[in-house]
């Protein structure tokens, strides 16, 4: 009897690390097939990713994107572009785990304080100068940065929050970042803080950020640019 006990608390061990293992590796889900280009207008239930089409119906264009590069750019309050190739623009892309973004700096802009909730970031700077940075979880919150040229690559690990900033005053910068998702998102902290709908109580905020509450109900007064295309 008590070996095979032994046995089977091995074997629920093995399963349990066997969990733990996958779920410390895991992000997107891997492929099984070749590719699964999303079907958009499936109506099957969506899990995690969309639906595959019929591998008879694909073709080149849904692996395309024209002219990434010539995205006509935008002026905002922060003074950045993030035009995103994910798997809304490309179909191709779906359950491959990765997806792409320019991002365009006017001088002084920045891509505020973010995060991206399902996905690392290598950025790559392809003209200009960047000072990039990001911060631990709780409770060391340290800070790591890094003055970046024309060439220079840097990683954002997935889920901590970071930030780009063109210290030039007089050059416009531009880099390009890899995503390790579909679908990576992001989660611009003043946005989602002050510029939530509804709003977060300024009772909560006033505590957390431990201002007054006037200061609170003017920020959230604020227009909040989305400074994603």
């Amino acid at each position: 009897m008590l070996p095979r006990m032994a046995s089977s608390s091995f074997l629920l061990l093995a399963i349990l690390l066997a969990l733990a293992s996958w779920q410390g590796m895991a992000s997107d889900p891997s492929p099984l097939q070749d590719f699964c280009v999303a079907d958009m207008h499936s109506p099957a239930i969506l899990v995690n990713g969309f639906a595959c089409l019929n591998p008879m119906d694909v073709n080149a264009d849904h692996f395309f994107k024209a002219a990434m590069l010539d995205t006509p750019r935008k002026s905002n309050k922060v003074g950045s572009n993030v035009t995103l190739i994910n798997v809304m623009q490309i179909p191709g892309l779906n359950t491959l785990g990765i997806s792409i973004a320019r991002i365009d700096y006017a001088p002084l802009g920045q891509n505020p304080p973010h995060t991206h909730p399902r996905a690392t970031e290598i950025l790559t700077v392809l003209e200009g100068t960047l000072y990039v940075g990001f911060v631990t979880s709780n409770p060391d919150n340290k800070f790591f940065s890094k003055v970046l040229n024309k060439g220079d690559v840097f990683v954002f690990p997935v889920g901590l929050i970071h930030f780009q900033f063109n210290p030039n005053p007089y050059k416009p910068a531009v880099a390009i970042a890899a995503l390790s998702s579909q679908n990576p998102s992001a989660i611009t902290i003043a946005n989602a803080v002050f510029g939530s709908k509804p709003p977060i109580s300024d009772d909560v905020l006033a505590k957390a950020f431990q201002v007054e509450k006037g200061t609170i109900d003017w920020l959230q007064a604020q227009f909040w640019e989305n400074n994603h295309y």
